[in-house]
């Protein structure tokens, strides 16, 4: 009798260690659901332990060939159909980033391949050092219209467009030119009627680069020092307008 209970005892535990198994819990430890990085949902948060259930920081940041899905949602958007550049010249970028709210946010970028690796070191060297990068998502979030994209303080690369204010291709349009917090290190023209034009048009105060604000770009910044050592020039270098946000690859 005694044997027969200890052993409906231990087919019970058996029982019990299954279902708490299937439910994601064994010895009262809940798996963490790492189906944001698995499905690499940018704009989500993820926590430091979903992280190392995913297999850690490293597997994190990388640049690959275009997912498909990624691709069907660049059409008509970012991406038209053009002679100069294709799907096999760009690369989607994974990449963890800070933000002030101390928390570790999903981001991704396209870029050109060129310059994929260079990106994927300057980023996880901004994730390391905490660098506050508030949003990284598609511009195809945004139907690929950069005032809006710009407005709410976007970070992206690639997109098949033409420099504000002219018909000639910018380098976001080969994804050689990467735009990091973007309201508040904003574009703006001084025109010859003495009018100046900005974008976004909602960060005219932060075009005054004398005062201290949140996300500020300038030449103690650690981003500028990585971009302009990894080879890009920076838009808040120009004479002829100003580009705070804009960071591109010197090509000679």
């Amino acid at each position: 009798m005694k044997k027969t209970k200890k052993l409906w005892m231990l087919a019970t535990i058996v029982c019990v260690q299954v279902v708490f198994a299937s439910c994601g819990i064994i010895d009262n430890t809940v798996i963490p659901d790492t189906v944001v990085l698995k499905e690499w949902q940018a704009g989500q948060t993820v926590s430091a332990d979903v992280v190392e259930a995913f297999g850690g920081i490293d597997k994190c940041f990388a640049a690959e060939p275009i997912p498909d899905g990624v691709w069907e949602r660049m059409q008509g958007k970012t991406y038209k159909e053009n002679p100069y550049i294709g799907r096999g010249d760009l690369r989607h970028i994974r990449a963890l980033h800070w933000d002030y709210d101390n928390q570790m946010h999903v981001g991704e970028m396209i870029v050109n391949r060129e310059i994929a690796d260079r990106v994927v070191s300057i980023l996880r060297q901004l994730f390391d050092a905490k660098y506050p990068i508030q949003r990284m998502l598609l511009p195809d979030v945004y139907d690929a219209d950069d005032e809006t994209q710009m407005r709410d303080n976007n970070s992206s690369c690639f997109c098949y467009r033409a420099i504000a204010g002219s018909t000639k291709l910018s380098k976001h349009a080969r994804g050689l030119a990467v735009d990091i917090n973007t309201l508040y290190n904003p574009y703006y023209k001084d025109r010859e009627d003495g009018t100046r034009f900005i974008q976004p048009a909602t960060a005219a105060e932060y075009c005054d680069r004398t005062w201290d604000f949140p996300y500020k770009i300038d030449h103690d910044d650690l981003c500028f020092r990585l971009f302009t050592e990894a080879g890009f020039e920076w838009g808040g270098d120009w004479t002829s307008c100003k580009d705070f946000q804009h960071f591109e690859l010197i090509e000679e």
